[in-house]
């Protein structure tokens, strides 16, 4: 009997049935002959460097990885090489980048700042007002203070004319982001996007697209990202509870399942406003990164058209069931790699598929099945065996993983470990045997870590029914 492990089900206190999404494994919708779908450890972290201070952004640009650290803006060659190129501020918050043919822009400590030629200047000019985000169009660079938007001028970025300010009015609530999408400037709004394009004149530039507005906005300014090409928001509607959305011709649609926006309700409005949405284009996957205060949440876009149903998954950086949060943040598609740097420290690093240690520490994972069920007849588990890829750990390890059963969905068993063998041992059986019984359902969960590297694509279990 074949059990689905894609995802799994757990139960909580107010009678409710649960998903219990993947951590540290990430879902792959993929006929392998053994199952429709497999499960593989999520891309390691390698140490490539040390900078001046925690990570608050970064963008490739011109060819180049540019990364703030604490206050300074710093210079990243593909060798991990820093140098520092300027001070841009640090009130801890995330930056926004923004970049010309000439410029590049960085909004930071509700500052604006450019880079070019490499030199680090601020525009002073007071009519700019506070910075909350910075995008380019059409040779401006466009700002907002949570009330306007604000252009510069287009001879003198340096420049701001008060009398072409413009403002996004079809709701009474505030700005927090400004974002380019197909050439046209999407306005966001806790609770409203209007979309603008350039139609010239003395005055502000942008004329409103009549009819392109969308009825929900977002939490924060880092809690919105371009995805395949259309607008992707963690945010709401008026009246309602926060959920992720994706946006185009003038309508949105939930990304998010029910579980992820319970997820979601386990957390303050003003904490989801700090919410950073990262997204990761590669191989035919575009996944997206929620970045939460204490886990991150993924959605895989091409797996969930795969499977016809959304497919989340969680990254942790923890060594055990007490999920932390995980250490790669602001990650940049630069020199041929994914370049990260550590949430923790002021390390930076790459993302390493062969590997699943993060900046060299043990990391835990596990994954859970569907509800066995036999029809009210219960079962004995003569044994349970998991088809994948063993024999890919590390050299000179000797790794284990553990499984556990619940007839609840709430409590566990003991956990039963298992060698997995060593390096090389690829024909090895991974079989449990003599697992116990059920009389109306039950739960079974995986557990390991990074020294257990193996990709998982199926889990096969011997019932024998109790009333036949």
């Amino acid at each position: 009997m074949q059990i689905p492990i894609v995802t799994g089900i757990y139960t909580d206190s107010d009678a409710d049935f649960r998903i219990s999404y993947p951590v540290n494994m990430r879902p792959i919708i993929k006929d392998t002959g053994l199952s429709a779908g497999y499960l593989r450890p999520v891309e390691g972290i390698v140490k490539t460097g040390t900078g001046p201070g925690v990570s608050r952004g970064a963008i490739n640009w011109d060819g180049s990885l540019y990364r703030v650290m604490g206050s300074k803006l710093c210079r990243i060659t593909s060798d991990g090489d820093i140098s520092i190129l300027g001070d841009v501020g640090n009130n801890s918050k995330q930056v926004s980048f923004a970049y010309s043919f000439e410029r590049l822009a960085i909004a930071s400590d509700e500052r604006l700042f450019y880079l070019s030629n490499n030199t680090l200047e601020e525009v002073t000019d007071p009519d700019l007002g506070r910075v909350l985000d910075v995008t380019w169009v059409d040779g401006y660079f466009m700002t907002t203070d949570g009330a306007f938007l604000v252009v510069t001028d287009l001879s003198n970025p340096f420049n701001v004319n008060p009398l072409k300010y413009g403002s996004s009015e079809i709701d009474p609530d505030p700005v927090v982001a400004v974002v380019k999408l197909r050439n046209e400037i999407y306005a966001v709004n806790r609770y409203t996007i209007e979309v603008f394009n350039n139609v010239g004149g003395a005055f502000f530039p942008f004329q409103r697209v009549n009819g392109a507005q969308i009825q929900r906005g977002a939490l924060g300014t880092h809690c919105v990202a371009v995805y395949e090409e259309n607008l992707v928001f963690l945010g709401s509607a008026p009246g309602e509870s926060p959920g992720v959305y994706i946006a185009s011709s003038g309508k949105s649609s939930k990304l998010s399942s029910r579980e992820i926006d319970d997820i979601l309700d386990e957390y303050t409005e003003d904490q989801l406003s700090e919410v950073i949405l990262d997204v990761v284009s590669d191989r035919g996957h575009a996944l997206l990164w929620v970045r939460l205060p204490d886990k991150t949440l993924v959605f895989d876009g091409a797996s969930s058209q795969s499977a016809g149903s959304p497919i989340w998954y969680r990254m942790s950086s923890s060594t055990d069931e007490s999920l932390q949060p995980y250490r790669a943040i602001d990650v940049v598609w630069c020199y041929s790699g994914w370049q990260v740097a550590d949430s923790q420290s002021f390390d930076i690093g790459v993302l390493d598929e062969s590997i699943s240690t993060h900046f060299g520490d043990t990391v835990y994972w596990e994954f859970s099945t569907s509800i066995v069920y036999n029809e009210g007849k219960g079962a004995q588990f003569h044994s349970i065996e998991l088809v994948g890829l063993p024999g890919r750990v590390a050299f000179g390890e000797d790794a284990y993983i553990s499984t556990s059963y619940s007839l609840d969905g709430m409590t566990w068993s003991q956990q039963r470990p298992l060698n997995i063998g060593t390096r090389g041992d690829r024909k090895r059986r991974l079989v449990w045997r003599r697992q116990g019984s059920m009389r109306n359902f039950r739960i079974q969960k995986f557990t390991g870590d990074s020294r257990a590297y193996l990709a998982i694509a199926r889990l096969e279990v011997e019932l024998e029914p109790l009333n036949a």
